[in-house]
């Protein structure tokens, strides 16, 4: 054998050749593919949220009191899919080979979005007046097309973690992660910045045929990926749908790494909440920013983010995934209740900046940790109860602190050592305090797990050096003996 070659097993159990000294940033052939076609795919999907917001607000709803509620209809339907049919497709998804299940969900989703051209005006309809559906109808099918989307996202998400499982190593998974957040954070500035010119340009057409091609690309490349099949016999071995669920449910709660991240995820998206709701409000009132400045802030924590992740991508798995889940939740909470205070935009700006690296850290460090806890019959259950749960809070805070900042403490005023405090920068300060608690909860709740995983890794290392020895003997006794006969 080649001395500069080494031999070790693949997820999927097969024998992958590996230079000596040979770092590949995109992990492995199948995960290159998979991120390729994602990025573009995510890429797609914001243009074409951000095309729909536009589309309803200034064209269909136009000058009419009723154009909010017509805008929130859409982030009903993004959301609606999640707690209605998220908690019980992990079952299916559980059930599935993953691979072909993906591509069944691209193809119908690809489908689905073309359709929505018929509403668009690109062409003519027959039959109706003025070519074009009647309002009510466009709306309907709008909100229908991402109700459906959104129904096949609750399959393919998980199903994306479960193929990560099959086709990444555990101590590239980090990195795997951390490769998502660099391309989500990237699509979180071109999509939207891309819609609204193409709209201004074309209407909603192009941006609509744009969504369907992502989907078709991702088809394309999970179609070119090799995975590996599971056992089939495994698949017939059903309890029924409700048992199956149960013991999903059972599995999640009695695993002390699960509920912690699910408490403690929980906790500080409620505290981020108020970020997400209120940051337009910050940066007008305490900071006087225009609305350019505004934009300019969004722009410079998605760069945070992409850096954020490229740094702990490489560097997670080494600190420890717990360690630098509770690092960056922790400092995420400080360095809000630090901005809460700031009324100078030029140091929000640096605060937002490295604010995005450490949220791109701790989703870094989360999506591994639940890949190893998780079995891989149990992913999709595992994950259609985090979600809609983490979604479920992120609406029901959102909600409180839009009252709170309308009603309750609308007329709030206060000064305390000397500092002023006002509705919208103490619901920071107290969203920033959840964040910090987060951290803290998850620091006392996965002590231990960093120790246990370095266990497992090292015991894995070494039975993979020692199957790579047996194959190499069973393949080349002479070479396996020294050369004695």
């Amino acid at each position: 054998m080649d001395s500069t070659t080494a031999v070790r097993a693949t997820p999927g159990g097969a024998p992958e050749a590996k230079r000596a000294g040979w770092y590949n940033p995109l992990i492995n052939r199948n995960y290159a593919l998979l991120w390729i076609g994602q990025s573009v795919s995510v890429v797609g999907d914001l243009m074409f949220a951000t095309t729909l917001i536009i589309w309803i607000a200034t064209g269909l709803a136009a000058h009419q009191p009723w154009a909010p509620v017509a805008v929130s209809g859409v982030l009903l339907a993004v959301s609606a899919p999640t707690l209605l049919v998220g908690l019980f497709a992990g079952v299916f998804v559980d059930r599935a080979e993953k691979r072909p299940l993906m591509l069944w969900m691209d193809g119908l989703r690809a489908l689905i979005v073309a359709a929505l051209v018929v509403a668009s005006g690109a062409f003519p309809l027959p039959y109706l007046a003025g070519g074009r559906l009647p309002l009510f109808w466009t709306l309907g099918l709008i909100y229908a097309v991402v109700v459906l989307v959104n129904v096949g996202e609750q399959f393919f998400r998980p199903s994306t973690m479960a193929l990560i499982q099959d086709i990444v190593p555990p101590e590239r998974q980090a990195s795997a992660i951390g490769l998502s957040q660099v391309s989500m954070s990237i699509a979180l500035i071109i999509g939207p910045s891309v819609a609204a010119p193409l709209y201004a340009a074309f209407g909603p057409t192009w941006a609509i045929l744009i969504d369907a091609a992502t989907f078709a690309i991702s088809f394309l490349t999970i179609f070119a990926l090799r995975a590996p099949r599971h056992d089939p016999a495994r698949q017939t071995q059903r309890a029924g749908f409700w048992r199956e669920l149960w013991a999903g449910f059972r599995f999640y709660f009695s695993n002390r790494v699960l509920v912690t991240l699910l408490v403690a995820i929980v906790v500080g998206v409620s505290g981020a909440s108020a970020l997400n709701t209120l940051d337009v409000f910050f940066a007008t009132q305490n900071l006087r920013a225009t609305t350019a400045m505004y934009g300019f802030m969004g722009g410079v924590y998605g760069l945070g983010a992409v850096v954020g992740s490229l740094i702990f991508g490489m560097l997670a798995q080494r600190i420890g995934l717990a360690r630098t889940l509770w690092l960056t939740m922790t400092a995420f909470g400080v360095l809000v209740v630090a901005l809460s205070r700031v009324t100078s935009y030029e140091i929000a700006l640096g605060i937002f900046l490295v604010a995005g690296a450490l949220n791109a850290g701790l989703n870094v460090a989360a999506g591994p940790i639940m890949l190893r806890e998780t079995p891989h019959d149990l992913m999709g259950r595992v994950m259609s109860i985090f979600q809609p749960t983490m979604n479920l809070a992120i609406m029901a805070a959102t909600a409180v602190i839009g009252y709170l900042a309308g009603v309750t403490l609308r007329d709030f005023h206060m000064r305390w050592l000397g500092m002023s405090f006002a509705a919208v920068d103490t619901l920071w300060l107290a969203g920033g305090v959840l964040m910090a608690l987060s951290g803290l909860l998850i620091m006392l709740g996965l002590r231990g797990v960093d120790r246990r995983y370095r266990r497992e890794d090292s015991a894995a290392n070494e039975a993979s050096a020692a199957n790579a020895t047996a194959s190499i003997a069973a393949a080349d006794p002479v070479s396996a003996t020294g050369g004695a006969v």
